[in-house]
């Protein structure tokens, strides 16, 4: 076929620059990656032998769009619980194929041809392409190391036109670690709640925040009826494979994006669906343990940039560290590429999160400790030429 057939914009978005590294990394022996965003933790087992007893069952056929009730209820309960939001597990839940088909459906659902669609910076790398598909125009605010990373309400302020529509809220932060406080909510909701503007909040790191408990935008007075938060499964219970997230929130809102998901996926897998009712009615204890392990494998990772003399803002969530690489006077991309093929670790270019990331880059401590120290021996043998 001649590719003028490929939609121009399709054709024009990059692809994600998160796992080019990692997949040289793989073909590469010896190689050490920080660059996948994955719990190295097995999924625990009371969750996976439900997942199981309910194949050996053979419930397999479809479930409801939105995702089983049961499910839906305890998405509720856990949310109302974990964060004091509540939500009608009949019209305000959808259950969805990972988290960010959520995104997906959401900005499809919000947006009309040239409707403007705020997103700070550095940050995941489906924002701005999802917006681009459904048509809208990504409006990127540049958040900074010495803010760390928050958005600032003066920020906030100055990006709003008469064509913003939403505003995606990306706390706990990938790729920074950074997180929005409850007086950092405050503020960004003084600014919103006279203005038809809704928030995606993205909350699938919610569960891993140290020294700090996540609170939900959709929790500050005034703003649940203009929030849709988005989380999942993957990163607090380590079921990446398992495909499954949710949205919660105004019902006119849910409603249409169960209609795209009706015709585009039908329902999320029947398997994980069971897996995750019990990871929510009994996982508690697992994600405390893994959010121990991630807050000592931070520490040692932070304190291992330090020690080289690198610049790097200490994470308040999430599993990565975002450090500052300028002194070496090379782009993001031309130190990745360098140290993959020298000391045989890969990371992930700043830029891979938005233009903002320039002179940083990513390192995931979703991985073992012996992992993290030969990384960092690695790094530190690297930058001893820059010194």
């Amino acid at each position: 076929m001649k590719s003028e057939m490929i939609a121009k914009t399709i054709r024009d978005i990059p692809p994600s620059g998160i796992r080019k590294f990692f997949d040289i990394a793989n073909e590469m022996k010896d190689a050490i990656s920080l660059g996948v965003g994955e719990p190295d933790f097995d999924t625990p087992w009371h969750i996976r032998e439900e997942g199981i007893y309910n194949l050996e069952k053979g419930k397999t056929v479809y479930t409801s769009n939105s995702g089983m009730m049961e499910l839906r209820q305890e998405i509720s309960t856990y949310l109302s619980r974990r964060f004091n939001i509540s939500y009608n597990p009949g019209t305000q839940i959808l259950v969805t194929v990972g988290a960010s088909e959520a995104i997906d459906l959401a900005l499809r659902a919000l947006l009309n041809p040239g409707d403007e669609v705020l997103i700070p910076e550095p940050s995941y790398v489906s924002y701005k392409p999802c917006t681009i598909m459904a048509g809208g125009v990504p409006v990127t605010i540049t958040t900074k190391a010495e803010d760390e990373f928050r958005l600032t309400p003066e920020q906030l302020e100055a990006h709003i036109t008469d064509k913003t529509k939403v505003l995606i809220l990306p706390y706990p932060n990938n790729p920074t670690g950074g997180i929005m406080e409850k007086e950092d909510l405050e503020k960004i909701a003084n600014i919103l709640r006279d203005k038809d503007i809704l928030v995606i909040s993205d909350e699938i790191y919610a569960e891993l925040t140290y020294d700090r408990e996540h609170v939900s935008i959709a929790s500050i007075p005034g703003m649940y009826e203009n929030t849709l938060v988005i989380n999942g499964f993957s990163k607090a219970y380590a079921m990446t494979g398992w495909r499954l997230g949710y949205a919660a929130g105004p019902e006119e809102l849910i409603a249409m994006m169960t209609k795209i998901h009706q015709y585009a996926i039908m329902c999320a897998p029947t398997t994980s669906q069971y897996a995750a009712v019990e990871a929510l009615r009994n996982g508690d204890p697992d994600v405390a343990e893994m959010r121990n392990s991630f807050n000592r494998r931070r520490r040692v990772m932070v304190d291992g940039f330090r020690k080289m003399g690198m610049d790097c803002f200490e994470p308040l969530g999430a599993f990565y560290v975002f450090p500052s690489i300028e002194k070496t006077g090379m782009s993001s991309e031309e130190f990745c590429k360098k140290l993959l093929y020298e000391q045989k670790v890969a990371v992930v270019p700043g830029t891979a999160f938005g233009e903002s990331g320039e002179g940083f880059i990513r390192c995931s401590y979703a991985y073992s400790i012996d992992n993290i120290k030969e990384a960092l021996r690695r790094i530190e043998k690297f930058m001893e030429q820059y010194k």
